[in-house]
């Protein structure tokens, strides 16, 4: 073959390899210039700290990976009122559309969750949901003070301004606890969207117009939703632990018991079963604590009670260090936690009675155990009876417990066979004396060394 011929065949052969492997490297590029996802985590419990640094998370989140949206789909009785205010912050000042979908049919976005709702770039119900009833309310479920609903009206209210909601809506919530259905909320515009999905929502939401960013730095964007990918936020393992310990009954309830077993351990100390709960106690109890925010007034209160309790079990008496630290730790429960976090009523004050009944009794645990003979080393043989079964000089030997023992007279000589009371200790001797033996018994036995 030619030379001209061979090298003409090798440049084909190179351009054909040049054009596949442009292709290769250029189809995922094409992909994902044309690919958008969308960001979608889910609230359906209660609104608390847990939530909202979960929602911070998921914003920052949908910014940094440059999702087209972030879904929140919400079922919610509502919360905390200070979370809720650092949700709708965050809400507010998101670079990326934040959508708000209260969903399955059957699902609420009840007090703090309205809130939510009305700061949403996008509000959005399933058929058969319902949204509403934001009247604050204290940690007891009483009305909260003319001071506390003005100030969640005028917060309504300007969130439903910001976003062009219905005002009077946003007034009425707090004010009259109103709640309104799915249809009622698309009439009077208070949500954007009925849908009966996920998929039917971002196929409504593409190519809609909405204004995201802060008021300084407002900028409009277009939603590319039809058939995005859906990336899901979770809360995760952890995340879920802390959600569920977010409460401050389980927190008071945790610290009191953890350390009401501790005590009971340091009074009657045995295979440490005690001591290992009131110890796993004890960390979720300030796990809690550091999911809620608490008074360090009461911490220190509940640190007193402690040590009052500890106190009444090295020094039991009539039950003053005890009645001290019930006291400290009704306290501390009253002022740990306050407005709407407070501590309820009807588990503040029996754990405070409970855990002082109980460290009363185990002061008198260990003071009972204190008075007791020893029942290990050579001083659990005071009071034993036995038989002398050799004689070598001054000593003999008796069998205890399973083992020989060298033994000696305390007033006079040992006789072999002779019955002896063990009643005192001298290094590893026995000091004994003459005893009776047993009804019925002779003094000679059969067994021998």
């Amino acid at each position: 073959m030619p030379r001209s011929r061979l090298l003409s065949s090798a440049r084909r052969v190179a351009q054909i390899l040049l054009v596949t492997l442009g292709c290769l490297f250029a189809a995922p590029v094409v992909s994902s210039a044309d690919s958008s996802s969308v960001l979608v985590m889910r609230i359906d419990s209660t609104i608390t700290p847990v939530a909202a640094d979960h929602l911070e998370e998921g914003v920052r989140t949908a910014e940094r990976d440059g999702h087209e949206a972030l879904l929140v789909e919400m079922d919610t009785p509502g919360g905390l009122f200070q979370s809720t205010r650092e949700i709708v912050q965050d809400v507010l000042a998101s670079d990326v559309p934040v959508i708000v979908y209260v969903t399955p049919s059957g699902a609420r976005a009840a007090s703090a969750g309205a809130y939510i709702a009305l700061s949403a770039h996008i509000a959005a119900m399933t058929p058969g949901t319902h949204i509403g009833a934001g009247t604050p309310v204290t940690g007891q479920g009483e009305d909260a003070s003319e001071k506390v609903v003005n100030d969640a009206v005028a917060f309504a209210v300007s969130i439903a301004e910001q976003r062009g909601r219905s005002r009077d809506f946003a007034r009425d919530i707090v004010r009259e606890g109103r709640s309104v259905s799915d249809e009622e909320a698309l009439r009077i515009k208070v949500v954007d969207f009925v849908s009966p999905s996920r998929d039917a929502l971002l196929t409504e939401l593409d190519g809609r117009r909405v204004v995201v960013g802060p008021p300084d730095a407002e900028r409009e964007v277009v939603l590319r939703t039809a058939e995005a990918q859906v990336v899901e936020h979770e809360l995760g393992f952890f995340g879920e632990v802390r959600q569920f310990l977010a409460s401050p009954e389980l927190a008071y309830l945790f610290l009191s018991i953890g350390t009401l077993a501790v005590i009971y351990e340091l009074a009657s100390p045995g295979m440490g079963f005690a001591g290992v709960i009131g110890a796993i106690l004890l960390v979720l109890g300030f796990v809690a604590l550091s999911v809620l925010p608490f008074n360090a007034g009461g911490l220190l209160l509940l640190a007193l009670a402690a040590a009052l309790f500890v106190a009444e079990v090295l020094t039991p008496g009539v039950g003053v260090f005890a009645a001290g630290g019930t006291v400290c730790l009704l306290f501390a429960g009253v002022l740990m936690f306050r407005g709407e976090l407070e501590v309820d009523p009807a588990v503040l004050w029996p754990t405070a009675f409970v855990v002082g009944g109980g460290t009363v009794l185990a002061g008198r645990l260990a003071w009972r155990a204190r008075k007791k003979p020893p029942t290990t080393g050579h001083q659990a043989f005071l009071g034993e009876e036995a038989v002398v079964r050799r004689v070598e000089g001054a000593t003999g030997q008796v069998l205890l417990e399973g083992a020989w023992w060298t033994v000696r007279g305390r007033d006079a000589e040992l006789a072999e066979g002779q019955h002896v009371r063990v009643v005192d200790v001298d290094g590893l001797e026995l000091i004994v004396e003459p005893a009776e033996p047993p009804p019925g018994r002779g003094t000679e036995q059969e067994d021998r060394p």
